[in-house]
């Protein structure tokens, strides 16, 4: 069973104000579900289709578009790695690789103590500075494995 926080609760009318219409707000109110639970599960879907007037086949089809919405447990940090041309060229797929073999886990995997999820992730808009991985809402550029290392380590 399913159900905002209070202190969503009370959100929630703040968020709707936003938009012209309250339909607008679906991603606002993925996005909080997901920070709420780690996760969108289908009771949370039904209920954002509830506040905003739209079915829960609608919600979901819009959920699994993103795959910045995680529809099953994750861990405490999601490894987001980008994997797009600039990392590539920069050794992403072998920094994945390690990071996977310290995490004792394949990419799509969460650790047994349920602290790191790690994924692939298309494009993190950071090429710049790349190879690249966001890890829940910060963003570690100019990666290798010893900084990977040093980032995973400090995470408590």
């Amino acid at each position: 069973m399913f159900a905002f926080s209070e202190e969503n609760k009370e959100r929630i009318p703040q968020v709707l104000a936003k938009y012209p219409t309250k339909q607008s707000a679906l991603l606002p109110l993925l996005t909080m579900v997901q920070r709420q639970e780690g996760y969108v599960q289908p009771e949370a879907m039904v209920e954002i289709g509830k506040i905003l007037e739209l079915s829960p086949g609608y919600v979901q089809s819009v959920a699994s578009f993103y795959t910045m919405y995680h529809m099953t447990p994750t861990g405490k940090y999601i490894i987001l790695f980008c994997i797009n041309i600039s990392c590539q060229l920069n050794g992403a797929d072998e920094l994945l690789n390690h990071t996977a073999q310290k995490l004792n886990i394949k990419v799509g995997e969460t650790t047994q103590d349920k602290k790191f999820t790690l994924h692939r992730e298309e494009c993190l808009a950071a090429c710049s500075n790349a190879p690249m991985m966001r890890i829940n809402d910060d963003y570690y550029e100019d990666l290798t494995k010893e900084k990977i290392d040093q980032i995973l380590d400090s995470l408590d």
